[in-house]
């Protein structure tokens, strides 16, 4: 609507010590991965999630790729998993020639439903990839249950969890394994980047051969070693100092960037709470026992047509919101893989109905009052 500014669905926020940082990794000119800022970064998120080994990678994609690797899977070994996620989660355990068991998602949360993952287990089953949708935490307790009683590894896709909490553990901490995303669409950011998490020693030696090229480099850098070798099966999955510096700045101002995401999250669910109150609208369901980061704010409408609908009214208005994932089973792989529409009917009923609102920090207040007022003019309230 012309006299109104555009609202864009993301902004990346920036804390003002981005370029201080940089600044100096240009000035040591160490530009290369694992250095002085990445580990700046692994040591404050090892020590604020509890995680005895942070690494960093090139993206929360190679993380996953990275703990694939870690399962050492085997033709047709399965790895369980929802189907309403991005094509990383299953592309990792794809590439690895792993067999994907999609399940359906939980409506009042859209993660994995917890009560249809035994079902899904086999003798095939190696390992149960939970996706923690929108920053709020799977019921981690009965998956690991699951797969404590099955053998079986768990790895959190926590692309979305950075800083959020399940039962007062940080997501990504919980399972064997975690990752993390730093994807400018993300929380906190650093371009692109992520990290791969966990609590097992073993892992984390391994992870470290196998994102250094399958080499004992970092032993070397250590002293641990004379001279570095291949030792193992690995890619380049290190991350450039330079977005270490970046990513640094935002670690630092995590709390800061949560309170302005929770701000304007709060803020949405009180001016739409009519919508909410009548049934016009769902929002997601945080447990209590889960503290969200506020990552995104969503809406699921009436019908597909109500959504593309509301989507062309709020662009008319300069407010730019999107859809989300195409549910991975009905993707032209999942159905090589035998899946059909009609399998997961609430990953599918949700997908259809999911509009997810402009959330980053630096919203105002008065841009999310006229997002709401758009949306409530839309269903005529």
């Amino acid at each position: 609507m012309a006299g109104h500014p555009r609202i864009p669905f993301n902004r990346p926020y920036f804390t003002g010590r981005e370029r201080e940082y940089i600044g100096q990794v240009l000035e040591s000119r160490l530009i290369a991965g694992d250095g002085a800022f990445a580990h700046r970064c692994e040591a404050l998120m090892g020590q604020r999630f509890g995680a005895a080994s942070v690494q960093l990678t090139t993206s929360c994609t190679s993380a996953l790729e990275v703990a694939a690797l870690l399962c050492d899977l085997e033709l047709d070994d399965e790895v369980i998993m929802p189907s309403y996620t991005f094509v990383s989660t299953a592309n990792a355990f794809w590439l690895r020639r792993a067999k994907v068991k999609f399940v359906d998602v939980r409506r009042d949360t859209l993660n994995i439903d917890e009560a249809q993952i035994e079902a899904a287990v086999g003798p095939r089953t190696r390992a149960i990839a939970p996706v923690h949708y929108a920053g709020v935490g799977c019921e981690m307790d009965a998956i690991m249950a699951i797969a404590g009683k099955h053998g079986l590894r768990v790895i959190e896709d926590a692309a979305q969890g950075v800083n959020a909490t399940y039962k007062g553990r940080y997501l990504g901490t919980i399972g064997d394994m975690g990752c993390y995303s730093f994807h400018e669409s993300k929380n906190f950011v650093a371009g692109e980047g992520g990290a791969f998490l966990t609590n097992n020693r073993d892992l984390a030696r391994r992870a470290e051969i196998v994102r250094e090229k399958g080499t004992n480099r970092s032993q070397f850098f250590r002293g641990e070693v004379d001279k570095y070798t291949w030792m193992d099966i690995g890619s380049s999955y290190i991350v450039s100092d330079l977005l270490a510096a970046l990513l640094l700045a935002q670690l630092e101002a995590m709390d800061e960037i949560t309170a302005l995401r929770g701000r304007a999250y709060g803020r949405y669910a009180m001016a739409l709470a009519s919508l909410i109150d009548s049934g016009t609208i769902e929002i997601q369901s945080i447990p209590q026992h889960c503290a969200s980061n506020f990552h995104l704010f969503y809406i699921l409408v009436e019908d597909l047509r109500t959504r593309t609908r509301l989507i062309e009214h709020l662009k008319q208005h300069s407010i730019h919101a999107v859809f989300h994932y195409v549910p991975l089973h009905t993707s032209p792989v999942g159905e090589q893989m035998g899946y059909r529409a009609g399998m997961l009917p609430v990953t599918e009923y949700c997908a259809d109905r999911l509009l997810r609102l402009p959330l980053y920090a630096g919203l105002q207040d008065n841009e999310v009052d006229r997002i709401a007022d758009a949306v409530q003019r839309f269903f005529g309230k």
